[in-house]
């Protein structure tokens, strides 16, 4: 039996994507929970504690991107046009968040308040959009002689939006445990208070989307409900409600500095892992399967030696970086 590249680039973008989403979800969260912060030194810490990583964090959504347009075009294609709305407003809260991080701390006192602004509005519209893109996903998309067949504004539907909101309140408690590991007094206690409200805002959202998607899409819920699968799949809820009340028994713990954030990665890993069991064998659902939309195997090929050669470095980069900003950040240090 030959090696199925096909597989391997599917597995490959999966691994950029939830990279992404883990790396890039903390600090776009941060952003979201900038209202509940008014004093402007635990502002600084806020944005402090990921200035030093954010912008490569981003890394693996260009890794992702990159990924998809090779090694699946017709994927790529079909999901350009029927999601250029969303992905477009995503990039332009990408782009005002990330001018934000450099203009903030350059702004006179004046001025700052826009860039706290630009801050706050560019991670909610990513995060919202990329939630909205999760959405329409799962919905699919209707295709017909290998083009999109739909219309500019189908992403537009309760589902999506509600998808949408959903991210929004992931990331913000990815962000909220994250300033418990890196921050410390009361700027820590009130991301414990937070984190908390959000985790079981979270569990709601989770269990409605939970419910939601099978009802709307009878294929998802044969593949869920069926016997054996759902022997098989019954650890993903399980877990979630497991991992759900092991993290708020740890922000009840003063003790407790990092377990908040490994645990909602957990979470976040059993929501993403909930996604691809419902979609698979489709990457665009629901009718065209990966090895349907596949490049021809020589590009695969030749793009697999670079990705077996870049990849390598980015993870040790990455790992170094975090490695060497370890640690609390206190009021006064870090990016000026």
């Amino acid at each position: 039996m030959g090696i199925d590249l096909s597989v391997i680039w599917f597995v490959i973008i999966v691994f950029a994507t939830l990279m992404y989403i883990v790396m890039d979800g903390f600090d776009l969260g941060i952003g979201i929970l900038f209202p509940l912060v008014r004093d402007e030194d635990d502002r600084d810490v806020m944005v402090n504690s990921v200035a030093p990583v954010w912008d490569g964090n981003e890394t693996w959504l260009v890794l992702g991107g990159a990924g998809l347009f090779g090694a699946f075009p017709l994927a790529y294609a079909v999901i350009i046009d029927a999601l250029t709305i969303p992905l477009t407003l995503m990039l332009i809260g990408l782009i005002f968040r990330g001018v934000a991080f450099e203009f903030r701390f350059k702004a006179t006192p004046a001025h700052r308040p826009f860039w706290d602004k630009a801050f706050l509005g560019g991670s909610i519209l990513a995060t919202f959009t990329q939630g909205v893109v999760v959405g329409a996903v799962i919905n699919g998309f209707p295709v017909a002689d290998r083009t999109f067949n739909g219309g500019p504004l189908d992403w537009l539907t309760p589902f999506n939006l509600f998808c949408g909101v959903g991210l929004v309140v992931a990331y913000a408690l990815l962000g909220a445990s994250w300033l418990v590991m890196k921050s410390a007094g009361e700027l820590q206690q009130k991301m414990r208070r937070a984190a908390k409200q959000l985790l079981v805002t979270l569990f709601v959202v989770t269990v409605a989307i939970s419910l939601w998607t099978p009802l709307a899409h009878p294929a998802i819920a044969e593949r869920w409900f069926s016997l054996p699968s759902i022997f098989f799949l019954l650890p993903v809820p399980v877990l979630v409600v497991l991992l759900s009340v092991w993290q708020w028994r740890s922000l009840n713990n003063m003790d407790h500095h990092s377990w908040p954030f490994v645990q909602t990665l957990g979470l976040i890993f059993l929501g993403f892992s909930g996604l691809g069991i419902s979609i698979w064998p489709h990457i665009i659902p629901p009718s065209v399967t990966l090895w349907q939309a596949a490049a021809p195997p020589q590009s695969q090929g030749f793009m697999l030696v670079g990705a077996l050669l870049i990849i390598p470095v980015i993870l040790m980069y990455t790992f170094w970086s975090y490695y060497v900003f370890r640690g609390k950040v206190k009021p006064g240090e870090g990016y000026h």
